[in-house]
């Protein structure tokens, strides 16, 4: 691999690019699903390759293959500064990534147990106990679990000087409970929705979980959510949000429109721009001054966690919001330099034949003081959410809604009335100013399924949350 990258890097100078790097990829996926007490998917999947991106005359160029010998890499490459060439043709002006980054070293995933060591009968046989657990719970008529291991081993080279290698580990489990009665459909899901809780690490990560103990309590919750009341309707109140969902809504509203790409409108086709302008950098209220936000790739266990990223930048922690002003964006070495910074290190790319796109990488709610506990007890009146059911925000991430599978009456500074089909709306400052208590049970979140660009790349994102309480929230917005 490093003859074959540097083939590449040495052709892209003799062919006269200003500047080239190489990204060597090989990744193995592994996946069990379970559904209703029978195995319902095996799933192996492998793939390598390597990409090659140039900037000459002034442009960007990219080529990719999954033939990995010596002719290819001659050809991939002379194609991408083809197209740079081509591209160089339009160009209102020339590419700039500022000072050179020269980074060497390497970077794995700390991994306790390997989960490609763990057989797939031991795999199958947690899933269908967790399984059992669940439709031994009357009324449940759906029940599914899935695990999956990744690994992603990674090497980048760049005319610059930069020789990194990475191997990621990912893992991710979760279970699902569906009831049905009368027409009415409802669904539990354990420990985050959307089929997995997933982070960087091993096996451990599973077992930490505890599927099996955790699978009576979603598919009881599931059963009852269908006798219980709807959520009240069109109510301004307060709102604690259980970690899972103010991860949800930290994607969204602030992990999202901090990309600088999206600010600039060089990413906008799929994923749309952004509230955050330039103008507002460093002066902007984004939230309440309990409101703290930091990007953080260097953090244990969060899919946004790497050594360096897909231009060679070393993993940074970067602060977003600090008491509750906007600070930073995430940046690539070229937006970065039209702002006169450094890139901290916000490039990944979807594997070997996509570029580089700016993506979160953790974006995390710093935690506050308070227990939930405390919290609740600290609420007379309000609602508790639990578990993102669903989402709806605008191009900008300005106005949104948002849906949660469970919900709780609080009263008294008690938990009360379970609710179903609870939903809450806003506007991002507005509800970011509404945040007056963050608590300190503190979690690193994983979402696997985080799209964006044209062709649309999908990134595993990481968000570090504790439960939070927001003010004048207005819930039960149907539609």
């Amino acid at each position: 691999m490093r003859d074959l990258a540097s083939r590449c890097l040495d052709l892209a100078r003799a062919l006269g690019a200003h500047y080239a790097d190489v990204r060597v990829v090989h990744t193995r996926t592994e996946e069990v699903v379970v559904k209703n007490g029978r195995v319902e998917a095996m799933l192996v999947h492998e793939e390598e390759g390597f990409g090659v991106r140039v900037i000459a005359d002034g442009a960007w160029g990219f080529a990719a293959s999954h033939i990995l010998e010596a002719k290819e890499a001659d050809r991939v490459t002379d194609l991408a500064v083809r197209i740079a060439r081509a591209s160089g043709l339009a160009r209102r002006g020339e590419v700039e990534i500022g000072p050179p980054v020269v980074s060497s070293g390497s970077y794995a995933t700390p991994v306790a147990i390997d989960p490609f060591a763990v057989s797939p009968e031991e795999r199958i046989s947690l899933l269908l106990e967790a399984d059992a657990a669940m439709r031994q719970v009357k009324g449940v008529a759906v029940t599914e679990g899935s695990i999956e291991c990744i690994v992603t081993e990674k090497l980048f080279a760049s005319t610059e000087g930069s020789f990194v290698e990475q191997r990621l580990v990912e893992t991710g489990a979760g279970i699902e409970a569906t009831a049905v009665a009368d027409g009415e459909v409802q669904k539990r899901s354990y420990p985050n929705s959307f089929g997995r809780q997933q982070g960087t690490g091993g096996y451990e990560l599973v077992r930490q979980m505890r599927l099996v103990e955790n699978a009576p309590i979603i598919a009881e919750q599931a059963v009852q959510l269908l006798s219980a009341p709807q959520c009240p309707r069109d109510l301004v109140t307060t709102v604690i949000l259980d970690p899972t969902q103010v991860a949800l809504q930290l994607h969204e509203s602030c992990g999202h429109p901090i990309e600088l790409d999206r600010v600039m409108g060089t990413e906008a086709g799929y994923a749309g721009t952004s509230f955050l302008t330039l103008d507002k950098l460093g002066s902007f209220r984004f939230g309440s001054e309990v409101v703290n936000i930091v990007a953080d790739a260097t953090i244990p266990g969060g899919l946004g966690t790497f050594g360096y990223d897909d231009e060679g930048v070393p993993a940074q922690r970067v602060p977003i919001v600090r008491d509750g002003i906007f600070v930073s964006y995430l940046t690539s070495r070229e937006t970065a330099a039209a702002l006169g910074q450094r890139s901290n290190g916000a490039m990944r790319a979807d594997g070997w034949n996509r570029i580089p796109l700016i993506r979160m990488t953790n974006i995390n709610l710093e935690p506050g003081p308070w227990s939930l506990e405390d919290l609740i007890a600290d609420t007379d009146q309000g609602i508790f959410m639990q578990t993102n059911k669903s989402w709806s925000i605008d191009d900008r991430r300005l106005n949104f809604q948002f849906g949660t599978e469970i919900a709780w009456e609080i009263k008294g500074g008690k938990l009360g009335t379970m609710y179903k089909n609870a939903t809450y709306t806003g506007i991002t400052p507005l509800f970011w100013s509404g945040c007056d208590a963050v608590c300190k049970e503190w979690t690193v979140w994983g979402v696997p399924n985080c799209g964006k660009g044209e062709p649309m790349q999908v990134a595993h994102v990481g968000h570090g949350t504790a439960a939070a309480r927001f003010r004048n929230v207005r819930v039960g917005v149907i539609g």
